[in-house]
């Protein structure tokens, strides 16, 4: 019974979690537990269950007498990454990719850097062993192949710049790049001089050589943004 539980719960917070990011509950809006229950045929406590998962990410809050209120867009945990894979999934995909690459581009490059200057050995070993994974599966279609490996890279290089702020972006950068391949927002083979790119920041990071690495990082986002103009106009 209670996988049953945990199995209607998950449903629920499928169902509710796009249609408030999608805007089909807009701010202001109240749900109330009973007529959830209801309509999506699950008991009082699973709606409870899934209205504290939503509360967590500040996209709701409860009051009583008053209902579960949609909170306003600007009030979301907008870092959450199970909020940008609902955004992501919504009819706003391509201002929302575009955001959040505006934001890679703006800490990776900074924390490439960085991760010249504080790499340990077995970072730098992580990270050339995932670049060249890259090269790897960038031919032939393989673009499930080639995700894992560009989401562990950028990982590394996250981790090692040594801040523990810049690491927790971690799984933000993790959704861009599932998105962007689960909705088809890439090429059939990745850009030969992003890959390329990525190499040589592996190369940068093991060298020592910050300006490079942070260089090189600037020029991948650059090119990932160039690639929304054309793929998410």
């Amino acid at each position: 019974m209670e996988n049953q539980a945990r199995g209607l719960h998950a449903q629920l917070l499928e169902s509710l979690g796009p249609a408030i990011t999608a805007g089909e509950y807009p701010p202001g809006s109240v749900l109330r537990t009973d007529e959830l229950a209801q309509r999506f045929d699950v008991s009082r406590t699973v709606v409870r269950e899934a209205v504290r998962v939503l509360e967590s990410m500040h996209l709701v809050e409860s009051r009583r007498r008053v209902g579960v209120t949609v909170r306003p867009t600007e009030e979301w945990n907008v870092y959450d990454p199970q909020v940008i894979r609902w955004r992501l999934a919504g009819a706003d995909r391509p201002r929302q990719l575009r955001s959040l690459t505006v934001l890679r581009s703006a800490v990776e490059p900074v924390a490439a850097g960085l991760a010249a200057r504080f790499a340990t050995p077995e970072q730098c070993a992580d990270l050339t062993e995932h670049a060249l994974g890259m090269v790897a599966t960038s031919r032939g279609r393989q673009l499930d192949a080639y995700l894992v490996h560009d989401i562990a890279f950028h990982r590394v290089v996250l981790r090692a710049s040594g801040n523990e702020m810049f690491a927790r972006l971690g799984d933000v950068v993790a959704e861009v790049l599932s998105g962007r391949t689960r909705h088809q927002v890439m090429f059939e083979d990745p850009d030969p001089a992003a890959v390329t790119l990525h190499v040589q920041v592996a190369e940068a990071v093991r060298e020592g050589d910050a300006a490079r690495a942070e260089e090189l990082t600037r020029q991948i986002a650059v090119g990932a943004l160039q690639e929304l103009d054309v793929l998410a106009p």
